[in-house]
């Protein structure tokens, strides 16, 4: 297992402990409490999620001000920003990209304040993420994908993206 930092103070980008790959196919352990702990990601997870996008798909970016997430992609490649979205903190508006795929494996653990969005590169893709919080509507924020003044790059200039990425505010799904 191999955890490193990135230029946002609190993520961490994570090779998980255990790949096997052989004749049969593949076997990967995605969370390991003790491991992860040890490794100084004290983060006790209540609530596993999953999303399945279609290619130019983009979901985000969104966050609260108490959850931490470990996202992880199951299936495909998606390209992952992450952005400070604490206004009261020196790094608000400072973003990060990481591609994660089925075939690296990586994972990104994401604190609280940080918004969160991806874009499916592949046909098809699976996004999993643990949170540490249980999904609570009411306290989710959203930040526009394109917003001029976080000059975001993303690899496709006009994804695919729900009303509520859109116009930046989160909207209720009935």
């Amino acid at each position: 297992m191999q955890v490193r930092t990135t230029t946002l103070p609190g993520v961490l980008l994570v090779e998980p402990p255990t790949v096997f790959e052989d004749f049969r196919g593949t076997y990967v352990e995605t969370y390991n409490e003790q491991l992860y702990r040890s490794q100084g990601m004290d983060v006790h997870f209540v609530q596993d999620d999953i999303s399945v996008s279609s290619q130019h798909v983009l979901r985000g970016l969104h966050g609260d001000a108490e959850t931490w997430k470990l996202v992880s992609c199951l299936y495909g490649k998606f390209y992952l920003v992450v952005l400070n979205g604490d206004e009261g903190s020196k790094d608000y508006g400072r973003w990060e990209a990481f591609t994660l795929s089925e075939s690296n494996r990586l994972q990104v653990l994401i604190p609280p304040k940080h918004g969160n969005g991806h874009l499916v590169l592949s046909e098809r893709a699976i996004f999993h993420y643990k949170q540490s919080t249980y999904y609570n509507p009411r306290g989710q924020f959203t930040i526009l994908w394109n917003d001029p003044r976080f000059k975001i790059w993303w690899p496709v200039k006009q994804p695919i993206v729900s009303q509520r990425d859109e116009i930046g505010r989160f909207v209720a799904q009935g």
